[in-house]
């Protein structure tokens, strides 16, 4: 299972602007490379990630070959409600992994 890991305010005023950050530890192999044998390696990357914020989405990101190794993304959002924030990283081979991180809005 990987590791993510996910910073954003506990709080906030309503309407106010919050940055999210995301890491989740992937190592995406982007399925070009080859073994010493010249075997190919298979492709094992993140393919899509989502943010939903009390089951609204708010954020997503189709990932590509390109992307680095342990993807970090950061986006932007105005906090409307105390809540759930819900992250979900989806990829190749059955890879799935969700965060869940609760925001309060005064």
């Amino acid at each position: 299972m990987a590791r993510a890991l996910i910073k954003l305010p506990a709080s906030a005023k309503r309407g106010e602007l919050i940055q999210i950050k995301t890491l989740i530890s992937h190592e995406m192999e982007t399925g070009f490379r080859h073994s010493s044998t010249g075997v190919a390696i298979p492709r094992d990357i993140i393919t899509r990630f989502v943010a939903t914020y009390n089951g609204e989405e708010i954020f997503s990101a189709r990932l590509f070959p390109a992307i680095a190794a342990n993807p970090f993304i950061t986006f932007h959002t105005v906090a409307t409600e105390s809540g759930t924030l819900e992250f979900s990283w989806v990829g190749d081979n059955g890879y799935a992994a969700t965060e869940q991180v609760k925001i309060t809005v005064e």
